[in-house]
Parts: C-alpha cells; sequence; structure tokens
C-alpha cells in the first residue's frame, strides 16, 4: 500500500532470465568445479595416498590410518575455526555489500562514482593483499579506560575476507536490481511511492531468489579461501595440519593428510554447490 492508501502496485513479474544473466555473472569457476566427478577423484588420491603410505610404514612405526585417526580431533577443531571465520566473513560482506550495492544505483553522482572505485578496488585486489593489508592496520590490541582489550587474529581475518565478498555481493546487487523492468519504477512512482519505499517494497524482494545463487557461489569459494588465514597466523585446519606433520617428522604423511583435509572441505562445498545449480535451474526456467 502507498502512503496515499491506493489499492495494492500490480507488480510485473521480473524477467527471469534478464535476472540469472545479471545476478550470475560474477560466478567463479572455482565453485563449478565442485562436481561429483572431481570428488571421487579426490577421493581416490586419498585412499590410494593410505595405501601406499601404509605399505611403505617402517616396521614398528604407528600406520598412517593410525596417525590420522589420532589427529582427526585436532583437525577437527581447526576446520570448524575455518567455518567460523567464512561465517562471519559472509555476514559482514553481504550486509556491507547490500549497502554498497544501494551506492552504485545511487542518483547522486559522487555517490555512485565513489561506489564505482571501492568495488572495483577490492573485486581486483589479491585476497592474500587485503589480508595481510588488514593484519597490519589494524592494531593487535585495543586499551579502554585502562584497560586492554585483545583484538585477535582470526577477527582480522574475518574483517580482510569480508572485504572482497562485500564488492562481489555489491555488483550482485547492482546486476539483480537493474534487471528488473523499468516499468515497475515507473508504475511505483505514478503510485506516489519514494525511490526508498519501491526499493524496498518492490524491486529488492524480487530480487532475493536470483541473489541467492551466486551468493552461495561465492560462500562456497570463500570457505575454500579461509585457508589464507594460516599465512597470518591464524590457528585453523592448515595450520594445525602443518603442526601435525612436523610434530610426526613423517613424510609418508604428508599427502595423505592434506587430502584428507581437502575432503573435508569438498563434502562440506559440494552440497552448496549442487543446491546452487539446482536454484539456478529453477530460475531459469521461470
Amino acid at each position: 500500500m502507498s502512503a496515499s492508501g491506493a489499492a495494492p502496485l500490480a507488480v510485473l513479474p521480473p524477467r527471469a532470465p534478464a535476472l540469472r544473466v545479471h545476478a550470475t555473472s560474477d560466478r567463479s569457476i572455482g565453485a563449478m568445479l565442485l562436481t561429483a566427478r572431481a570428488g571421487a577423484t579426490l577421493a581416490a588420491v586419498f585412499v590410494a595416498s593410505v595405501a601406499l603410505a601404509q605399505v611403505a610404514t617402517p616396521a614398528g612405526k604407528p600406520g598412517v590410518l593410525d596417525l590420522l585417526v589420532k589427529w582427526t580431533p585436532l583437525l577437527a577443531q581447526g576446520f570448524l575455526f575455518n567455518v567460523l571465520i567464512s561465517v562471519g566473513a559472509m555476514a559482514l560482506g553481504t550486509i556491507a555489500g547490500l549497502l554498497l550495492g544501494f551506492a552504485r544505483i545511487s542518483l547522486v553522482a559522487p555517490v555512485r562514482g565513489t561506489s564505482w572505485v571501492v568495488v572495483q578496488f577490492f573485486r581486483n585486489a589479491p585476497w592474500l593483499v587485503l589480508l595481510f593489508f588488514v593484519m597490519y592496520l589494524l592494531p593487535f590490541e585495543f586499551r579502554v579506560r585502562g584497560t586492554t582489550i585483545p583484538f585477535p587474529d582470526w577477527i582480522k581475518a574475518t574483517l580482510g575476507l569480508s572485504l572482497p565478498i562485500m564488492a562481489n555481493v555489491a555488483e550482485i546487487v547492482r546486476g539483480a536490481i537493474q534487471a528488473v523492468p523499468t516499468a515497475q519504477w515507473e508504475a511505483a512512482r505514478s503510485l506516489a511511492f519514494s525511490r526508498r519505499e519501491t526499493l524496498w517494497q518492490i524491486i529488492l524482494p524480487q530480487c532475493l531468489k536470483p541473489m541467492l545463487p551466486p551468493w552461495m557461489n561465492w560462500y562456497a569459494i570463500l570457505t575454500m579461501a579461509t585457508t589464507v588465514a594460516s599465512i597470518v597466523g591464524v590457528s585453523e585446519v592448515m595450520t594445525l595440519t602443518l603442526r601435525a606433520t612436523n610434530a610426526e617428522g613423517r613424510t609418508d604423511l604428508l599427502i595423505p593428510i592434506y587430502s584428507y583435509v581437502l575432503l573435508w572441505f569438498f563434502l562440506y562445498c559440494w552440497p552448496i554447490s549442487l543446491y546452487t545449480r539446482r536454484l539456478e535451474a529453477k530460475y531459469a526456467e521461470r
């Protein structure tokens, strides 16, 4: 309903193919590689590496399977940390990206131009460079009224990884909004809807479903990218894997344990990729 009490706006159905083209234009090849064949290949590599290492295990030494079982609880804690970082970075990036996407379609030229520069910078900057930038720019602790409050590295890593997500979500939002027929903006304006009311009540609700597949793709990509946090000292699964191999001092453990961890990431991200493709096919048919 408009502020004048007029009848509900008869919104035209969005152009689903156009929405899909705009909203998914930034789909990354990283998520598309998550196929059943890739998973089967990864599982085969893991099984073969474990079998070969098990055969080559010196007498009196624990087998590779025993070592994997031994270190699994610690690795699982590290993997959950990766998931925590990915969820936090995706949440921050989505909120900031939504606002930045609105700025990309602003009627104010300076706002629109500045947001374009921000999006292009963070979309094209290497993720590891952004991570180092945030890690060294932000302090390691804060002092509030004589009390020292630490600022953990994993929070800074979450902030650093949220920056490229913010830029890509902004482009998803912009593309989806601009794919909505202009007739809907005109119809809303004829019924005395303000631009903000039109955007929030009419345009944005139509964009949510088409934006979901690329958003899920970026979450899968982000989850796999959280391993770069190990380079800046965050104790996630790759850091703990390196500690495990150093503690055991067994070169035959390297391929089995790293393929083991890689299999975890695949099993976590593969259902997301499957559901993403299912949603894309569903919306493409409309």
